[in-house]
């Protein structure tokens, strides 16, 4: 079965095949980051627009890699929410319309349960039952995962996603858009250890997270500096340096906190915030400890993309779910609310 995924949530447009024997074929990725960087945040009816104009050439530019014509393709998927309603409609018409004329089914996916399946897409996958944290701009959860739609939510975010945290942070410190690559490419100049940032609500039992309280303490801590004339370009490093520990340290607490509870070895983690070294870093240590192991997606597939996109619409479509004839997006959608597989 082969299967053209279109993604368009968010800021990136995101094109991809995936062919049961073959694996990926081809994939293709736009990003709107230089569009949205000069407001230091995603525009949503500026994104839409974008995936307008960039959808349609990137699925051309993918048939054309994979050496087919829509008529080869078994199956569209498109990505269904959650997201901006304006982009999730994109994406959901273009797919719906095109699997009608391709005369082949269409299926609607769950945006991060994309993300959870990316390390799928790799040789060496990981094997159910994991806990996997999802953990990006918009969400940050902790999942139990028995297979494909056999997900309990063990916890999440009560405020802002860890991904948006870091947005934030990279914005008081005038760091640039997006803010997680930029935190932690100042973290690398900073001393750990100069500043303490708390840890928020690790001393608390259960699996929520928290880090409305943290991007306050930054936003004071840079006030402070500021105030007394310190802040400067080492100072901007080791604030960085602090934030980004703290994140790093609270993610890991609850990891392994869950690998616990649940009596589980093996960890997937996923999504934009994934991409970080440190995180990584920090968890293997720690799941090596306990004869634990963690799995990622490749760099590329941790931030939004097509692939992931295709590569879960394949499993809903093989096992015979497909959409109807209307194009319908859910912007908001729970995770737990997905049939099995």
């Amino acid at each position: 079965m082969r299967v053209l995924g279109l993604e368009t949530s968010c800021d990136e447009t995101g094109v991809a095949i995936y062919d049961t024997e073959q694996g990926l074929v081809a994939e293709a990725l736009y990003s709107q980051i230089a569009l949205h960087a000069e407001y230091g945040g995603v525009v949503p009816e500026l994104a839409s627009r974008d995936h307008v104009r960039k959808l349609l050439p990137l699925i051309r530019e993918v048939l054309a890699k994979a050496n087919m014509q829509g008529s080869d393709l078994d199956g569209v998927a498109f990505t269904k929410g959650p997201g901006l309603a304006g982009a999730l409609m994109v994406g959901a018409c273009a797919g719906r319309a095109m699997a009608y004329g391709w005369g082949v089914p269409a299926i609607g996916v769950h945006h991060m349960e994309g993300h959870l399946l990316a390390p799928m897409l790799e040789a060496d996958a990981p094997a159910f039952p994991f806990i996997a944290l999802l953990v990006s701009g918009g969400h940050t959860q902790l999942v139990r995962v028995d297979g494909i739609g056999c997900y309990t939510l063990l916890g999440e975010s009560l405020d802002d996603a860890a991904g948006e945290a870091f947005d934030k942070a990279a914005k008081m410190l005038e760091l640039g858009y997006p803010g997680g690559p930029q935190v932690a490419k100042a973290a690398e100049r900073g001393r750990v250890g100069h500043y303490t940032f708390p840890r928020p609500m690790v001393n608390r039992p259960g699996l929520d997270f928290s880090f409305s309280g943290l991007k306050t303490f930054t936003l004071n801590t840079v006030t402070a500096s500021r105030a007394a004339g310190t802040y400067n370009p080492q100072d901007q490093a080791d604030i960085a340096a602090a934030f980004q520990e703290a994140v790093v340290a609270t993610l890991v607490i609850k990891c392994h906190r869950a690998l616990e509870q649940e009596n589980l070895k093996t960890l997937v983690i996923a999504g934009g915030v994934s991409a970080n070294t440190v995180l990584r870093a920090r968890l293997a240590e720690k799941l090596a400890k306990t004869g634990g192991r963690v799995y990622y997606p490749r760099p590329e597939f941790c931030t939004d993309n097509g692939a992931m996109i295709a590569y879960a619409g394949h499993c809903r479509l093989a096992a015979g779910q497909h959409e109807g004839l209307g194009v319908t997006i859910r912007p908001r959608w729970p995770m737990t609310e997905l049939d099995a597989v």
